[in-house]
């Protein structure tokens, strides 16, 4: 149903007056992620043919506050940009079109006449509005939010973040009701930047993940926007994901680029997966770890705590996607690398976890719960804090590695079970038969953790020949909208899998697996339930 709907309304899209592709034949993708920023440079068969990345620094002020400076983001895309063209050997001339994709939920506000950032950008794991969230939902503010937005209330989401600003920035509040400011998530501040302050826009999916946005009417709302106290004037106008967002500043980038598609770093994977069906469902695997599911024109109400959200809005037609929510993936290795020292880089986790099972084949009973940031869907409880259980005096580093990745794959295969009972439940959708998992993400990489994903999902696995599918998808929305890349259907046909993980355990294992994760996960809550907080062992 998605695919031909959007198939349908891709046939009359055709490259405006001001796309000048007879002379520019490549597109820039701009990936600006939680820990690093990439742009990668696609030529006119959509080959990625040169890419620079810069990681930037993270900031932890205090406990559950997660800050980036704004600064640093800025810079690392300019100057990523900057280094990809050269790698390439092009000019800015050269580029026909630029697509953004970003970090969702992470908020900015500035001054709209210097551009000044008013604070630092707070990140979408940022846990500091947790009891806000709480007071909000005791006043039983929760169920208008989610009918309207698709969300629950979280402090994971833009609005209470938006709100913190407003209501601690000396005078912010004044400002923003006289229009002095402006919000934005990391793609509205990339556009603005990258416009001279021109744009203030943002496309629907990044809209849809503020807990501001009506995904049903798609716009944004007076009820809401009065729960939490925001002023309508700082928010940014909301475009279609393959909308012109604007032109590059040529004293920017050097040209007149147009920005031509925008996308929440999770629908963007989607996309480069070639998820446009009902019912086909993308894991993308970074510093935490996103599943996106489509339901084509339909906003499926989750029966299990998921999210409903927009999967995409092209040309008008608004399509949607349950989505599950793990807070930590990647972020445990990097843990093991940073804090613990027990690995030297992120690949040596790979190899510890196979010398683990070649020291104890049983799998042993540790069990690692990686919720540093509080734990996400199903069980969204922002108290909760990380624990290792099953510690003896016979357990070493590989078995930690070991217990760090499985974590991964454990939270995954819960939100595939949620997911797949939702999409039962659902008049709309119906059961998804033979499910197949499509990953992406830099822990894709690692071969134990995607075999080990396999056999607790009961199910395969696909891994893209291609693994920055998040670029790519943008990247093929952007050039499309030039008239550079063909339309989903082809798209879709060229996908192509590197490799299929199949399933490779019995039912007793998988069942010995989950109830030992299962009471891990219960003993963590139970902590938060108490308000002793999370234990760490």
């Amino acid at each position: 149903i998605g695919l031909q709907t959007i198939s349908a309304k891709w046939q009359h899209l055709q490259p405006r007056p001001e796309d000048n592709t007879a002379m520019a034949r490549h597109v820039l993708a701009i990936d600006q992620g939680t820990t690093s920023t990439r742009s990668i440079i696609f030529d006119a068969d959509l080959t990625p043919i040169a890419s620079a990345q810069q990681e930037f620094p993270q900031h932890f002020p205090h406990e559950g506050h997660v800050e980036h400076a704004p600064a640093d983001l800025w810079r690392t895309v300019r100057e990523t940009i900057h280094q990809a063209m050269n790698n390439a050997d092009l000019a800015a001339s050269d580029i026909a079109a630029i697509g953004i994709t970003n970090q969702r939920e992470t908020t900015l506000l500035w001054d709209r006449r210097t551009g000044a950032p008013l604070a630092p950008a707070i990140v979408w794991q940022d846990r500091r509005t947790a009891e806000t969230c709480a007071a909000m939902r005791a006043a039983g503010h929760e169920a208008l939010i989610t009918s309207r937005t698709g969300l629950l209330l979280d402090p994971y989401f833009s609005a209470t973040k938006l709100a913190w600003l407003i209501d601690t920035i000396p005078g912010a509040r004044e400002r923003a009701v006289r229009g002095d400011l402006a919000f934005g998530t990391v793609d509205t501040f990339l556009v603005w930047k990258l416009t001279d302050g021109r744009a203030h826009v943002t496309d629907a999916t990044n809209a849809a993940r503020t807990m501001l946005f009506d995904i049903h009417r798609q716009r944004w709302d007076d009820d809401l926007l009065a729960v939490f106290d925001i002023p309508r004037a700082v928010l940014p106008q909301v475009h279609d994901t393959n909308a012109n967002f604007g032109t590059t500043a040529r004293d920017v980038l050097g040209a007149e680029i147009p920005i031509r598609a925008v996308a929440g770093d999770q629908q963007a994977a989607a996309m480069g997966q070639a998820c446009f069906a009902l019912g086909e469902t993308k894991a993308t695997f970074g510093t935490g770890a996103f599943i996106l599911s489509h339901t084509g024109t339909t906003a499926v109400t989750s029966q299990n705590r998921l999210l409903t959200t927009v999967a995409a809005r092209i040309d008008g037609q608004t399509t949607y996607a349950l989505e599950g929510s793990i807070f930590v993936a990647g972020a445990a290795a990097q843990w093991l690398r940073d804090n613990l020292g027990i690995i030297a880089a992120a690949d040596e986790i790979d190899v510890l976890a196979i010398e683990a099972d070649a020291n104890d084949p049983t799998d042993g009973d540790v069990f690692f719960v990686p919720a540093f940031t509080g734990l996400g869907a199903p069980h969204w409880d922002p108290e909760a804090r990380g624990a290792i259980f099953g510690l003896t005096r016979a357990t070493g580093r590989a078995d930690l590695a070991r217990a760090a990745l499985e974590s991964v794959a454990l939270q995954t295969a819960d939100l595939m079970r949620a997911i797949t009972a939702d999409h039962a439940a659902s008049d709309a959708t119906g059961a998804i038969s033979a499910p197949v998992l499509r990953v992406d993400g830099g822990m894709v990489a690692s071969d134990w953790t995607m075999q080990r994903l396999a056999d607790l999902l009961d199910a395969p696995v696909d891994r893209p020949a291609y693994l920055e599918t998040t670029a790519l998808g943008v990247a093929w929305l952007a050039g499309a909208g030039v008239g550079l890349y063909p339309g989903p259907t082809e798209f879709a046909a060229n996908w192509r899998a590197e490799r299929q993980f199949t399933p490779m355990r019995a039912t007793a294992w998988r069942d010995q697996r989950f109830a030992g994760w299962n009471d891990a996960v219960a003993r963590v809550r139970s902590q938060t339930q108490t308000g002793q907080g999370g234990p760490t062992a």
